[in-house]
């Protein structure tokens, strides 16, 4: 496939998800999200089955599909109430800093792990495999990935509790319609929604990482993976730090400066002077790139409580925020992938950091808006 298919393939996933948010914001605000996220992750593992089998182009995209429901409408919602729940009231910016720290370190352990069994399974050099060489020891990354998902699925429904699983469901009389209508009128939502849309471009422009050590400094595949997982690291040491020291500022000075550093480093990579033989300067910017990053999206979600968001709507408000806040996932793919394929070498991923620089001054325009908004409040 090309950057444009896969992309596309994303889109997919992200105009199911898309359809998913509201409505399993709904459900999340109804039920245990216990047994949400569990049954999230397994039905989810088995679409690896079907990935590790190299399906056809139409399958893909039906595989996409029913992962954007699977993770988003049972999913989602659901871990946001957890972790928000489990939080309170004084220690948002802990709980949400140290969710996605979590979610880093597990992804970068998996992607060593992943870069690792490739490696032994590939028993040739890297150049000299053929494409079904390559084919047979990526199956056997897909088949652990998946594994470790329904793993984990289990190990959630078995000891996954909240102090009161009551509390994690809403006991309301008013009609899901209702309540979204509560939610929207609510200029702070908007805001929200703006500013997780920004960062996530951010975050989407990180699958990008590796190609660009692979087609401007000419690292091999197994080099660039590494850049990839080495960079994911990153995510658990930031996002730990800023847990920390959230709840004793302020949430939204930390998105503030996150955004401030995530322009800096995009405005770098779109200067387009990191070619090869740079590798120094290019892990340094990928490092300011990914600080600010990380930072936003440590606590994005943590600043529903400035929002003035109820707990009982939690997942109301997750889905309408998300619907917003995760679109990118439906157009940014093919955007990044048409740029790159269009415009070969260092001019595509030019356009692509320019793109994102534009975002990160929007966000950080709105995250200072959201700011002034609440000080006065």
């Amino acid at each position: 496939m090309n950057n444009f298919q896969l992309g596309s393939l994303f889109s997919v996933y992200g105009f199911v998800a898309l359809l998913s948010y509201i409505h399993g914001g709904v459900v999340t605000d109804r039920y245990s999200p216990r047994k949400l996220i569990s049954s999230a992750l397994i039905l989810t593992s088995l679409g690896g089955v079907v990935l590790a089998s190299y399906p056809s182009y139409l399958t893909l995209q039906i595989l996409y599909g029913y992962w954007g429901f699977t993770s988003v409408f049972l999913f989602w919602g659901a871990m946001i109430k957890a972790t928000r729940l489990w939080g309170g009231d004084s220690n948002q910016g802990k709980a949400f800093g140290l969710l996605d720290g979590g979610r880093g370190i597990v992804a970068a352990s998996m992607g060593s792990i992943g870069v690792f069994i490739f490696s032994i399974i590939l028993t040739k050099n890297i150049e000299s495999a053929s494409m079904l060489e390559r084919q047979e020891a990526f199956r056997y990354v897909i088949l652990f990935s998946y594994f470790m998902v329904a793993l984990i699925g289990l190990l959630v429904l078995i000891f996954l509790r909240n102090s009161d699983e009551k509390n994690a469901t809403v006991e309301s009389n008013l009609n899901s319609y209702t309540n979204i209508k509560n939610v929207l009128r609510n200029e702070s939502i908007w805001l929200v929604m703006l500013i997780i849309m920004c960062a996530y471009v951010g975050y989407k422009v990180t699958d990008i990482y590796s190609l660009y050590a692979s087609e401007i400094l000419l690292f091999d595949e197994i080099e660039a993976s590494e850049v990839g997982a080495l960079q994911l690291y990153l995510r658990p040491i930031v996002c730990i730090a800023i847990a920390l020291l959230a709840d004793k500022t302020k949430n939204l000075f930390w998105i503030i400066f996150g955004f401030i550093i995530m322009l800096i480093g995009a405005v770098i990579f779109s200067l387009g002077f990191i070619k090869s033989n740079m590798n120094f300067i290019f892990y340094l910017s990928l490092i300011v790139l990914a600080v600010g990053t990380y930072s936003i999206r440590a606590l994005y979600f943590a600043v529903l409580k400035e929002a003035k968001v109820p707990f009982a709507l939690t997942g109301t408000a997750v889905g309408l925020i998300s619907v917003v806040g995760y679109s990118p996932d439906i157009f940014l793919g093919p955007i990044i992938g048409y740029l790159l394929d269009e415009n070969p070498g260092i001019v595509g991923h030019q356009y692509v950091y320019f793109m994102l620089a534009v975002f990160s001054l929007i966000g950080l325009m709105v995250s200072i808006r959201f700011s002034l908004k609440t000080n006065r409040a």
